[in-house]
């Protein structure tokens, strides 16, 4: 993807010198959400909200790549579409390392459309430590009337009394697999399904993490970038001897 706002397009066109063509290049915008599915107009109003307040944000917190200011919407915002519907029926998420909210905003966004519904009233957890980056997810959380509530608190605090029903968790850049699989261990162990973005090295965070837990785990190519997966984790036990768990 170029850094400066625009994804690329093959346009399936040639050139007379049997080079290939230049790829057409489209703005970065909501537009590209339908990359990975289709939202309604009202979803596409609340990520407004909430791109525009990160990027009102961004100078003083710095809360996503500098590089990446130009591709929010294609790379952020659709990427973080994906958990949600790929576990459509999950109403209650436990989201680690929040961060600048993806993708657990984004997720909390698209249950307001779902709220009620399966007879469980949607919640999705941020879990963020940073206290600058919490107030801004509170501030997203306030303006969009989206079902979220943070967690301003370490991850292994916040989970080291965890008592409520959990669906779902997720995290994207966060941390190495292993380290996730630790994190979400007592909740997947209790029913949830862990989903985790991973990039290209997912092959190879895999099999380090299988050194240490036995998973069941499924591979989803991403929509957004065909190097990189979503794993699906329905199982997570600690292996003998390593003194997890």
């Amino acid at each position: 993807m170029s850094g400066k706002g625009y994804i690329k397009r093959p346009t399936g066109n040639t050139v007379s010198s049997g080079a290939s063509a230049k790829p057409e290049l489209r703005p970065d915008s909501p537009a590209a959400l339908a990359d990975v599915a289709a939202v309604s107009r009202e979803t596409v109003d609340r990520l407004k909200i909430y791109v525009d307040l990160l990027k009102r944000w961004q100078p003083a917190q710095n809360l996503v790549a500098p590089s990446t200011l130009g591709e929010i919407w294609s790379r952020h915002v659709a990427d973080s579409l994906q958990p949600h519907f790929l576990l459509p029926k999950a109403r209650r998420w436990v989201d680690f390392g929040s961060g600048a909210g993806f993708p657990g905003l984004v997720t909390a966004i698209l249950l307001m459309e779902a709220e009620g519904s399966e007879g469980v009233e949607p919640i999705v957890h941020l879990l963020e430590s940073n206290q600058r980056k919490a107030a801004f997810l509170r501030t997203v959380i306030r303006d969009t009337g989206c079902p979220a509530k943070v967690h301003a608190k370490r991850i292994e605090d916040v989970l080291a009394d965890w008592s409520e029903s959990v669906d779902a968790v997720s995290a994207r850049a966060l941390a190495s697999l292993s380290v996730l699989c630790g994190f979400a261990h007592p909740l997947v162990e209790k029913g949830a399904i862990a989903i985790f973005h991973k990039g290209k090295n997912f092959r190879e965070e895999i099999i380090e993490a299988s050194h240490a837990w036995e998973l069941d785990l499924v591979e989803k190519k991403s929509l957004v970038d065909p190097d990189s997966r979503l794993l699906i984790i329905s199982r997570i036990s600690a292996r003998s001897g390593t003194g997890k768990g």
